[in-house]
């Protein structure tokens, strides 16, 4: 099939993964590893799945740099220069930034969407449908469209949209963002029919995207417009080398969304689902006549139902009478914690970094 060799696409690939510690590392995210067996990674998966949207020399990966090795193994068929490497973590909005800074300086005439490297989406043709159908929206209005899924469940880990009035089919203007609400406030949210779980994923054209960070974040596009020249030239990785640390550090719904006047949902239901949580892979894995998850593992379960195993070597794990836990051993860190605490997960990561420095990150 062929494609608009004007899209382009944005893979955000630098995160930690946090939440999915220990079996997350610093040295080796979330988005690196292959959680289902499949022989694809998160960040591989992500890559299939934009292939057949936008040309392969228009997709750009960007991440830490202390993940380009990783990045180079897992998609060896991508070139160099679409490899954008961020000296330092400084969120979305930077990230977004420089990003649409670097194809505009290729093509001006650019549309391009944003996706994390770490999402899950069960239903492939129907996610290549609407994003086909998001980009023939934003190439003929000047809109910021960000993806809207139906929600299944009253979710308090995920940020919500409230839709306004329909503009196309599928597609409404934006009434309100809000947050990760509390669980009386989901249940309204989902009962209502008017918010949507926000995606993180978003589609722009190039254009619109550089006059909504001048207009909303004049600091973070001054630092850009230092380097108008350098953009799509080897001037490139020096200049983001010394100034991307001066970036601020936040997200692009803070900085852009929730204050630009031109921003629509695309309502989707494509079985997506952001991955970030141990019960959310625990919810999308296969599992045994007892309900349990194991990660690959060597195990022998007695009397043990609802939990998920992750271990990363070849030690054999025998559990008698565990019900709903997750139980993580990445070698010299175990995680042992129930399921219904798993959102405590990271202020633990916090504690061990207090305690520990970065020995067990």
């Amino acid at each position: 099939m062929n494609t608009n060799p004007h899209r382009y696409c944005v893979i955000m690939c630098g995160g930690v993964g946090s939440r999915f510690w220990p079996y997350s590392r610093t040295s080796l995210p979330k988005q690196f590893i292959d959680f289902f067996g499949t022989g694809r990674t998160l960040l591989q998966m992500t890559f299939d799945r934009i292939r057949p949207l936008v040309e392969p020399s228009n997709i750009l990966v960007v991440t830490n740099a202390d993940y380009a090795h990783i990045v180079r193994e897992q998609l060896p068929d991508i070139e160099e220069s679409q490899i954008l490497l961020e000296p330092c973590r400084r969120n979305t909005a930077p990230c977004i930034a420089w990003a649409g800074s670097h194809i505009l300086a290729l093509d001006p005439q650019a549309s391009m969407i944003v996706t994390p490297a770490d999402h899950l989406i069960t239903n492939e043709i129907e996610f290549q449908t609407s994003v086909r159908r998001g980009f023939e929206f934003v190439e003929s209005h000047d809109a910021l469209l960000t993806l809207g899924i139906h929600p299944t469940r009253p979710e308090t880990g995920y940020g919500y949209i409230q839709i306004g009035s329909e503009v196309e089919p599928g597609i409404s203007k934006v009434k309100t963002f809000t947050e990760k609400p509390d669980l009386e406030i989901a249940r309204v949210f989902v009962e209502s029919g008017e918010f949507f779980w926000n995606a993180g994923i978003f589609l722009w054209s190039v254009r619109a995207i550089a006059e909504a960070f001048r207009n909303l974040a004049p600091d973070l596009a001054r630092e850009f417009d230092k380097g108008v020249d350098a953009f799509g030239t080897p001037a490139e990785a020096e200049f983001i080398r010394e100034h991307f640390p001066a970036c601020p550090n936040i997200s692009v719904d803070f900085a852009i969304m929730e204050k630009a006047p031109n921003v629509y949902v695309e309502c989707v239901d494509f079985g997506w689902s952001d991955l970030g949580t141990w019960g959310a892979l625990y919810d999308h894995s296969p599992k045994t006549e007892e309900g349990n998850v194991t990660q690959r593992c060597n195990i022998i379960t007695y009397s043990s139902t609802g939990n998920i195993f992750a271990v990363r070597n070849e030690k054999l794990i025998v559990v008698s009478g565990l019900h709903d836990y997750i139980v993580a051993d990445s070698g010299d860190a175990l995680l042992i914690c129930p399921r219904a605490q798993e959102q405590e997960i990271k202020q633990m990561v916090k504690d061990v970094s207090d305690r520990f420095d970065d020995r067990y990150l």
